[in-house]
């Protein structure tokens, strides 16, 4: 038994934590270019790519704007909260 116990641990850690993304919503309150200035100054997205991103919030309701380990996630999470932005975590491939 203890070697099952093992293999099942060992299993859980090999499993990479990267199945996770970064969620933006759009909101009432802010302008399209400070959520396109949000993304450029946070994750240093050209300005051309900040506005794809922010674009889709607006037509679409939300973006994927990071993916990547759900810790990595959760941070960037609370700097949009910093900003005034709404954004979740979610894990990948979840709709």
């Amino acid at each position: 038994m203890a070697g099952t116990e093992t293999s099942r641990r060992e299993g859980t850690q090999l499993r990479p934590d990267n199945g996770w993304q970064t969620v933006v919503w759009d909101d009432p309150v802010n302008l399209m270019s400070y959520v396109a200035f949000v993304f450029q100054t946070h994750f240093g997205f050209t300005a051309e790519h900040a506005e794809e991103l922010m674009l889709r919030v607006h037509h679409r309701g939300s973006a994927v704007v990071a993916e990547g380990g759900r810790e990595v996630m959760e941070m960037h999470v609370e700097a949009m909260h910093g900003y005034g932005l709404w954004a979740t975590v979610r894990e990948a491939g979840a709709q």
